[in-house]
């Protein structure tokens, strides 16, 4: 475990007012980093070793590396806050509690990548979240932390939170880059890339909401700092936010390389009188584990290992009364719901799986229809445009590996075996 950083100050009255966050040291990571070269401040960063927290874990010293530099075009920082997979609930706390870790890590950002123009993008019905984004941004202008020549470095940056219409597919950079231009959220081919040709055709860097609000961290108290926690391919500390049968759900802050069994010990356990059935390491969209796995360090590497990924450190808690089949089916619902319907794999793909998973989990299905299941992911897995396929495809594929016995027990007893009632998550028994 580790001292808190993203949330040291969750629990305070006001935490997310501009002088609470300078009673903690805020914005002196910013004025440190105006007093150094912006390649100096890429190389900083490339040294912690900090990795994207939206879900690939790309390292992010290196992706503000791939802006081309003198290339007389703007630059611009476009922060990811769509959070719309199935369990991530970590960036709206951070933003409601804490916006100005956010706007300072941004400002950060932008000076290194020579940006004068950065955009948060937030879906819209987080109404909360963007009246305290826009309040934040105000009170940060206000301050002098934003604007024209910043803290009298020379350096300006404006920055514009948007609202989007609330669509999945926009958690994608690319369709998120349309979106905020103004057209339909849909994936743009690739190459070229956002560091090339992002937002406007102009080199852009995207980044999640947790990755750019670990960086003033990393500015104020140093690489070796941020190297001493977590492993050595996956520094740092991280959200880790458990849902589902819990005692205790919320966001848990600790080092990278975490088990799921430290988790629960701080979260209660799983809900009194229950066991651990299988859980998401990382939202929906990554293949499902059980209770094998509960000593899988929770790193980038651990959680391949084991067969699965960490993506957004979305643990979701399922014990022994779920069906996984109706689990799988009403995540598929969504993806079904979701797909932006560009590509033929994934719009043909995700409605036969949904249709074929209502039919097993009826228990109406035929002997075969299982494979047959599998044979559609295995025509979707690889071949759609983005990774939405890829998400829809992996539950699936994961919990036939693990439970195929339970779905052939619906095909047996011509039913699910599992009352409705008893699987409710959130119940008020999950409660007590």
């Amino acid at each position: 475990m580790t001292a808190a950083v993203l949330t040291r100050m969750w629990d305070e009255p006001e935490s997310w007012t501009l002088a609470t966050y300078r009673r903690h040291g805020g914005y002196r990571a910013l004025a440190q980093a105006l007093a150094m070269t912006p390649d100096d401040v890429i190389a900083l960063v490339k040294d912690s070793g900090l990795r994207g927290r939206g879900g690939a874990g790309f390292p992010t010293g290196v992706k503000w590396g791939f802006i081309p530099q003198g290339d007389g075009k703007p630059h611009y920082l476009v922060v990811n806050a769509d959070e719309s997979e199935p369990g991530t609930c970590k960036d709206v706390p951070l933003l409601l509690a804490n916006p100005h870790e956010l706007i300072e890590g941004a400002a950060i950002a932008a000076y290194a990548i020579r940006a004068e123009r950065a955009f948060i993008y937030v879906r819209g019905e987080v109404v909360a979240v963007l009246r305290r984004l826009h309040a934040a941004v105000a009170e940060a202008r206000e301050a002098g932390y934003l604007g024209e020549n910043i803290l009298g470095s020379g350096f300006s940056l404006d920055i514009m939170v948007h609202a989007g219409a609330g669509a999945y597919i926009c958690g994608e950079e690319t369709a998120l880059l349309d979106s905020l231009e103004g057209r339909r959220g849909q994936p743009r081919l690739r190459p070229p890339f956002p560091a090339t040709a992002g937002l406007y055709a102009c080199p852009t860097v995207v980044n999640n909401v947790e990755t750019i609000a670990s960086v003033p961290a990393i500015l104020r108290d140093g690489a070796k700092w941020f190297r001493s926690m977590g492993s050595e391919k996956s520094p740092g500390f991280t959200l880790y936010s458990l849902s589902g049968h819990v005692t205790r759900p919320g966001q848990y802050e600790a080092e990278l390389g975490v088990t799921l069994r430290d988790l629960l010990t701080l979260a209660g356990g799983v809900r009194r009188g229950h066991r651990l059935k299988f859980w998401t390491p990382g939202g929906s969209s990554t293949p499902i584990l059980t209770d094998e796995h509960l000593d899988v360090p929770l790193d980038y590497e651990g959680v391949a290992a084991a067969g699965s990924m960490l993506g957004t450190k979305a643990l979701q808690i399922f014990d022994e009364t779920t069906c996984v089949v109706r689990a799988v089916l009403r995540w598929s619902q969504f993806y079904e719901h979701e797909s932006c319907g560009k590509c033929t794999p994934c719009r043909e793909g995700t409605f036969w799986m949904v249709r074929i998973l209502e039919e097993l989990e009826r228990g109406t299905a035929g002997a075969d229809d299982v494979d047959k299941l599998l044979d559609v992911c295995a025509s979707v897995a690889g071949r759609s445009f983005c990774a939405l396929g890829d998400a829809a495809t992996s539950p699936i594929v994961s919990s036939v590996t693990h439970f195929r016995d339970e779905y052939s027990e619906h095909l047996r007893l011509g039913g699910c075996p599992f009352p409705a009632e008893r699987s409710v998550l959130f119940s008020d028994e999950g409660a007590r």
